[in-house]
């Protein structure tokens, strides 16, 4: 496979916001979309302009303050999402239209009590209404997962001729399994006529825990976009984490794909967008979580301290984070132990290091975490317990790599 760039869609400010209890203000908008920009996302999804005026305001704003990404706004199809949408983009470089309707099943019968030809009709007028506000529209077939893949075949086919530069293949209700869903793309990519003229793209949620292994399914087998989040927030179990999905392509050089994504910046942002929208992250998150370099069990520490790689596939330098962390807890080892005292100055013989060892088994059973506030109380208690114990002390001891905490 020759190396692909997989185009990265953030739509943290908008289907990231639709998580209950988010909610941003214009000018915090405006700050994540900047440094989103900063982070090098190909597009940002800035709002749905009808649902709000200030959505409209915000999309408005931020197409005003972007000047290197491509700004896009939601549309249902419907004529007046449509127009708000190409009006609140008037002021972007680089502007894109949202616009679909769903296409399983479920979505025509009961959602619009309508037929598959008068749904295909309906996309291909969003469509060709688009394009007379924006030249880059990309259209959305609600629920695709769950759609029939011979008339999202034929949907697709149909939108490509009305003029769509992007199709978007939503796993809406994180229904499919990772293989179903590279599938579905491959047939598309095997069967739709004129597929070779647009970008295909994957949007899945993360309702069984499968968004992110969609999402990487669905660029093996020709998807050139992944639209995502920072922190997979969004609806319900939320989306695709952006974090996720790009560290596994920058790990993993044998796929060979790439993104622009400076993955240095991913920390800080998702402290950003947490702090934003109140929404705190799960300590055990891939990537950003504040486990995801941590380390309290004493094999592990005892590894991570001799070399990193042994317990850490991700250095955490390549996503912002400083160093890992060594967290002294019951589990913890002799290894960390003396790891943690040398970072705080003091260099132990075995016999010193046997001795305080024991005196810290006590206090780690009866604490979650032993502090370095603690640690010098443990100090000062072998001391006095033994005083012909040595223990050397250097407090101008160069520090080592991990940082401990």
């Amino acid at each position: 496979m020759e190396n692909n760039k997989i185009q990265i869609f953030d739509t943290t400010l908008r289907d990231g916001e639709q998580v209950p209890g988010c909610k941003l203000n214009t000018k915090e908008k405006i700050k994540i979309a900047k440094r989103l920009e900063d982070l090098g996302v190909d597009i940002i999804e800035a709002g749905f302009p009808t649902s709000s005026p200030g959505d409209y305001k915000s999309v408005q704003e931020i197409s005003k303050s972007v000047s290197k990404t491509i700004v896009c706004a939601l549309a249902r199809a419907v004529e007046k999402d449509i127009e708000l949408a190409g009006n609140a983009l008037k002021y972007a470089k680089k502007p894109r239209i949202h616009t679909g309707i769903g296409t399983s099943n479920c979505h025509i019968l009961y959602k619009f009590n309508s037929t598959q030809e008068k749904i295909i009709e309906r996309a291909k007028l969003s469509v060709k209404y688009a394009k007379k506000f924006v030249e880059d529209v990309e259209f959305y077939a609600e629920d695709a997962g769950r759609t029939d893949n011979n008339f999202l075949a034929k949907i697709c086919e149909n939108v490509i001729k009305s003029g769509a530069t992007v199709i978007n293949i939503p796993d809406t209700t994180g229904y499919c399994l990772p293989e179903e869903y590279g599938k579905k793309i491959r047939f598309l990519k095997e069967n739709v006529t004129g597929i070779h003229k647009i970008v295909l793209s994957t949007h899945c949620h993360n309702d069984l825990g499968l968004a992110t292994a969609n999402s990487l399914f669905g660029i093996i087998n020709g998807a050139q976009q992944v639209e995502c989040t920072v922190n997979g927030i969004g609806e319900r179990a939320g989306n695709t984490s952006l974090e996720e999905i790009v560290m596994i392509i920058k790990q993993n050089p044998h796929l060979n794909f790439f993104t622009n994504i400076n993955t240095k910046l991913i920390s800080s942002i998702s402290y950003l967008v947490s702090d934003c929208t109140g929404m705190k992250v799960q300590p055990n998150k891939a990537i950003v979580g504040i486990n995801a370099f941590s380390h309290s069990s004493g094999i592990h520490q005892d590894g991570i301290i001799k070399r990193r790689e042994t317990y850490e596939s991700i250095n955490p330098e390549d996503v912002g984070i400083n160093e890992s962390s060594i967290i002294l807890t019951a589990r913890s080892g002799r290894a960390a132990l003396a790891y943690r005292y040398k970072k705080l100055g003091y260099s132990l013989n075995k016999r010193s290091l046997d001795l305080i060892y024991s005196i810290f088994l006590h206090y780690a059973d009866k604490k979650k975490e032993i502090t370095d506030k603690e640690l010098k109380i443990i100090l000062e208690k072998a001391n006095l317990n033994n005083k012909n114990n040595k223990i050397l002390h250097s407090s101008n001891k160069k520090k080592r790599i991990i940082n401990v905490v």
